[in-house]
């Protein structure tokens, strides 16, 4: 076994060599016009749905509720807050990702958005599954994915859930430390075992999930020690560089340290047929830091077919990237509070449930605290576990129509948007510009698919958010 010096260095001179290929420049892709085996499955799934599925834009779709919400008096159910999810927009998403990833199989990460129409669209399409539970990896298989086609990606798992796993045949699965080793042994001797590492500067993103998982690199001679002496198949490796990265050359990075994990493997009589290289990929145009999709294919593209032997099979664990642009939230202003123009009550401290409010601006013009019916314990939760910025834009004012619709073209003002909830944390946005709105007045979010639903709560006695599904895909489907 090579000293773990020795290890370290060959492994800079490897990240060197991908950082040097990560910075090369990459051409914007459209959607593939190609298709492939799940597309026949899709269009018969989409003609046999029990739920509405509508094919107008959702511009479109958003002008026909503005149209029943002013036109009907009683509006109790117009006004309640809807998502439109374009599921044209997830089957697009697919395309790209075959055609800027062609090696790279997607499993999709279903923690990020469980709802069923985006399962259902994703599997027709042919994709695996990342399941983090027993109840995730029943529904993947409710919908026919095969049990070769789910990684049981959560490397912690509660033990019920492990024999549930091996009971339905689900075999390959995640591991970071002994003791799980050990557990797997006893559940499922006939595991597939991947071991996930940490092998990347892990602060390059905003969601770092190096505190909880993964083995650093000098624990996983180690670990496979261990695998060995319990007679147990390690077929792969595996990374999760964290949500929000804002360095493409962190992918790089990390699959160069699942390239060195492969030949270490050989010293224990592991032949390694499968490298994860996870998730944390934007879902629309730009990310963080405006690094974009293109710019970590780019990345992957070059490190994979540098480092990772053609006869090993690469898989990914993408969520957002599948599910955040193809939601757009619509919320309506249930309530106003002007702030006086020389009140200026802080917004950075949520003690003690003090009342906070946007300062105002320096001009004669007051601000305002808006208060929409959805929130911080409904779809905004995103906020707060997974560090979204939201952007709030006017859909509806005074009964204009105003999608789409620079509003930097209107006098802004300053404001704070609050959710429904008698809790003082609820607020979206603690200072914001908008034009002035008013009572009934109507905002909306783009890309509101990710770690929106998934976490959800009814607290207040506030409903979940309502769906209405699109699919504005114009190709053979």
């Amino acid at each position: 076994m090579k000293e773990a010096q020795t290890f370290s260095a060959e492994l800079n001179d490897i990240v060197t060599r991908a950082e040097i290929f990560g910075g090369a420049n990459t051409k914007d892709f459209t959607a593939s016009k190609t298709t492939n085996a799940g597309f026949s499955r899709l269009k018969k799934g989409f003609e046999g749905m029990d739920t509405e599925l509508r094919t107008d834009s959702v511009k479109v779709i958003m002008k026909k509720k503005m149209e029943a919400y002013y036109s009907i008096s009683d509006n109790i159910e117009e006004e309640d807050a809807f998502f439109i999810c374009d599921l044209g927009e997830i089957i697009r998403q697919h395309f790209q990702w075959k055609e800027m990833l062609p090696r790279v199989e997607p499993f999709y990460a279903m923690k990020c958005c469980p709802d069923s129409m985006v399962i259902k669209t994703l599997a027709d399409l042919g994709t695996g599954f990342d399941c983090a539970s027993r109840a995730e990896i029943e529904t993947a298989l409710s919908y026919g994915i095969d049990p070769s086609n789910i990684i049981y990606a959560n490397p912690c798992k509660q033990a019920s859930h492990l024999r549930y796993a091996h009971t339905k045949n689900v075999r390959t699965l995640t591991f970071d430390n002994a003791d799980e080793l050990r557990k797997i042994k006893q559940h499922m001797p006939n595991a597939r075992c991947v071991v996930r590492i940490l092998g990347f500067d892990a602060s390059r993103s905003l969601c770092n999930f190096s505190t909880k998982f993964g083995a650093k690199l000098e624990f996983v001679p180690g670990l496979l020690k261990v695998a060995r002496e319990l007679d147990l198949d390690v077929v792969g490796v595996s990374f999760h560089v964290g949500s929000g990265c804002f360095d493409a050359n962190v992918f790089g990075q990390a699959v160069a340290s699942a390239a060195k994990v492969v030949e270490v493997a050989k010293e224990f009589g592991y032949d390694l047929s499968l490298v994860d290289i996870g998730g944390g990929y934007p879902c629309s145009g730009t990310g963080t830091d405006g690094i974009t999709f293109a710019q970590i294919a780019a990345v992957l593209r070059i490190s994979i077919d540098a480092l990772i032997a053609p006869h090993i099979r690469v898989i990914a664990e993408p969520g957002r990237y599948y599910a955040g642009s193809a939601f757009t939230l619509a919320v309506n202003v249930v309530a106003r509070r002007v702030v006086p123009r020389d009140t200026a009550l802080r917004v950075d401290s949520m003690v003690d449930s003090a009342v906070v409010v946007t300062p105002p601006a320096s001009d004669e013009h007051p601000a305002y605290m808006y208060y929409i019916n959805d929130g911080m314990y409904g779809s905004f939760n995103c906020i707060t576990f997974d560090h979204a910025v939201v952007t709030p834009r006017v859909l509806a004012k005074s009964g204009d129509f105003k999608f789409d619709v620079d509003s930097n073209l209107d006098d802004q003002f300053q404001c704070s948007i609050w959710g429904p909830t008698c809790d003082s944390i609820d607020c979206i946005t603690q200072e914001g510009l908008l034009p002035e709105l008013n009572v009934g007045d109507w905002m909306y979010f783009e890309n509101m698919g990710a770690y929106t639903l998934a976490a959800a709560s009814k607290f207040n006695g506030f409903k979940k958010t309502e769906i209405i599904y699109t699919n504005t895909y114009c190709g053979r489907v």
